[in-house]
C-alpha cells in the first residue's frame, strides 16, 4: 500500500511524495489519519533548517501531533478498536536505560520522538495519508471530539507539564510571555489549574485576541505599551509565577524584573544561546525551571481535550490539504493571522 507523505529536504525544501508501508506487525496499529499540527519545531525546521544545535541532516518526514482513525490492529490484545478515532503519542522512550529506571523517561538516553531531528538517523513524523504505530500510542478520544481538537493533545502535554513544573498554582498571579500555541495553551493549562490572575504579553494584537478565550484576565502588546508591566515591578516585581513561552530575550528579561523574590520562573519556549539577567537571577532567588515535553500528561491531555474541560479549539485558526502542504508552511509562519495550522489528511487515496 501506497502513503503521501511530507518529507523535508533542507530549509524551505518541503517535498509531498508518496512511498510503501511496511507490513502490520504484532502489538501495531494501522491508522487512517486525520489532522497534524505545525509545530514551533516543525516550522523552524522549515524555514531555518533548524533550531539552535539542532539541524536537519538527512530527509525527515514532519509531524509530531497528530490524530487519526484506527484502520487496523496487529495481533495482541488491545482496548482500541478499528473506527476509533486516536490521538497519537509521540514519544516512545526505552524503558531500559538509566533515566527509565530513575522513572524519568522524559530524558530517556535513547528516546526516539516522532519528527525530531535531534538524533541521526533523524526519527520520521506523523505528516502522512496512512501509518503504523505500536498501540501504546494510541489514545482514544471522546466521540464528540473533532479530530483536529485530537491532534492538540500533544502541545497541551507539553503545556501541562509546564504548569506542573510550578506546583501548586491556586491564588496565584501568573504572567504568561508569547502567545503562540503553546504560550495560549499554556495559558489553559494555568486556568485549569486554579490561578487567580493571568496577564499574557505578546507583540501580535492577533495572537493576543486569542488569550481570553483561553483563560486570560488581561492581555499586553510590549510592542505598542512597552512600558505597561511596570506596575508589576514595583517592589521588586509582583507575580508570583512566570512562564516564558516566546525564548526572546526581552520577554525573558520583563519576566525576571516582573516575578517577585523566590518566585518561579518556567522556561518553555527554547532557542539558541542568550543573555540572561544573572544579576535578577542571583539577587532575587528566583526558582528558573526548565521544562522538556511530557509524560504521563499525554493520557491526561487527551481527557481534557474529550471532557472539553479544556476547549483547544479557539488556537486552531487553519487546515490545508496534504498536498498543500507547502501553503501550509507559509500560512504558519505569519503570526498576523495564522496560530495552529493544521493539514488534513486522505487516507483513502
Amino acid at each position: 500500500m501506497l502513503t503521501r507523505v511530507a518529507r523535508l529536504y533542507g530549509k524551505r525544501d518541503l517535498r509531498v511524495e508518496t512511498q510503501e508501508l511496511p507490513p502490520l506487525g504484532a502489538g501495531e496499529v494501522l491508522l487512517r489519519m486525520a489532522a497534524g499540527g505545525i509545530c514551533g519545531s516543525d516550522l523552524h525546521y522549515y524555514q531555518d533548517g533548524g533550531f539552535g544545535p539542532v539541524r536537519v541532516r538527512e530527509p525527515i518526514i514532519a509531524g509530531h501531533e497528530a490524530s487519526g482513525y484506527v484502520e487496523a490492529i496487529g495481533e495482541g490484545d488491545f482496548s482500541i478498536v478499528p473506527g476509533m478515532l486516536v490521538a497519537i503519542n509521540p514519544s516512545q522512550p526505552c524503558g531500559e536505560c538509566h533515566y527509565c529506571s530513575l522513572n524519568l523517561p522524559i530524558h530517556c538516553l535513547s528516546m526516539r520522538f516522532m519528527g525530531s531531528a535531534m538524533r541521526l538517523p533523524h526519527e520520521q513524523g506523523m505528516f502522512r495519508d496512512r501509518m503504523i504505530v505500536p498501540a501504546i500510542q494510541c489514545h482514544a478520544v471522546g466521540d464528540d471530539v473533532s479530530p483536529a481538537e485530537a491532534a492538540c493533545a500533544e502541545p497541551l502535554a507539553v503545556c501541562l507539564h509546564a504548569v506542573a513544573q510550578a506546583d501548586d498554582l491556586s491564588g496565584k498571579q501568573v504572567l504568561v510571555t508569547g502567545a503562540g500555541p503553546i504560550g495560549l495553551l499554556t495559558v489553559a493549562a494555568i486556568r485549569h489549574a486554579g490561578a487567580a490572575e493571568i496577564i499574557v504579553t505578546d507583540l501580535s494584537d492577533a495572537a493576543l485576541s486569542r488569550a481570553p478565550a483561553m483563560g486570560a484576565n488581561s492581555t499586553v502588546n510590549v510592542t505598542r505599551e512597552p512600558d505597561s508591566l511596570s506596575p508589576w515591578q514595583r517592589d521588586k516585581g509582583q507575580f508570583d509565577v512566570a512562564f516564558d513561552c516566546s525564548a526572546a530575550g526581552s520577554a525573558l528579561r520583563s519576566a525576571f524584573a516582573a516575578v517577585k523574590p523566590r518566585g518561579t520562573i518556567v522556561q518553555v519556549g527554547v532557542t539558541g544561546d542568550m543573555a540572561i539577567p544573572l544579576n535578577a537571577l542571583v539577587g532575587k532567588e528566583i526558582l528558573w525551571r526548565g521544562s522538556q515535553r511530557f509524560d504521563r500528561e499525554f493520557s491526561e491531555a487527551v481527557s481534557l481535550i474529550s471532557s472539553r474541560t479544556i476547549d483547544v479549539r479557539p488556537i486552531i485558526s487553519h487546515a490545508f490539504p496534504l498536498e498543500n502542504a507547502v501553503e501550509a508552511f507559509k500560512q504558519a509562519g505569519d503570526r498576523s493571522i495564522a496560530c495552529k495550522v493544521q493539514l488534513t489528511f486522505d487516507g483513502d487515496r
